[in-house]
C-alpha cells in the first residue's frame, strides 16, 4: 500500500499546511492533528515539531 510522498497541503491548511499534509498522509482528520499539535504545545514539544515540519516537508503539488 503506497501513502505517496509526505507533504504539506495546499488546499487543507491553516498556516502553512503541515497539520493538512499528516493527515493527508496517514488519512485521518486534520482536526485530529492539530489538537495534537495543541496538547504536545503545552508541553514545549508542539511549537518545536512544527517548525521543525513546516521547514523539512516540500510544498504539496
Amino acid at each position: 500500500m503506497s501513502r505517496g510522498r509526505l507533504t504539506r497541503s495546499r488546499g487543507n491548511k491553516m498556516i502553512v499546511g503541515v497539520c493538512g499534509g499528516l493527515a493527508e498522509y496517514h488519512g485521518i482528520s486534520s482536526t485530529r492533528i492539530r489538537w495534537a499539535f495543541f496538547f504536545f504545545g503545552l508541553f514545549g514539544a508542539g511549537e518545536l515539531a512544527y517548525i521543525i515540519l513546516w521547514i523539512v516537508l516540500p510544498k504539496g503539488s
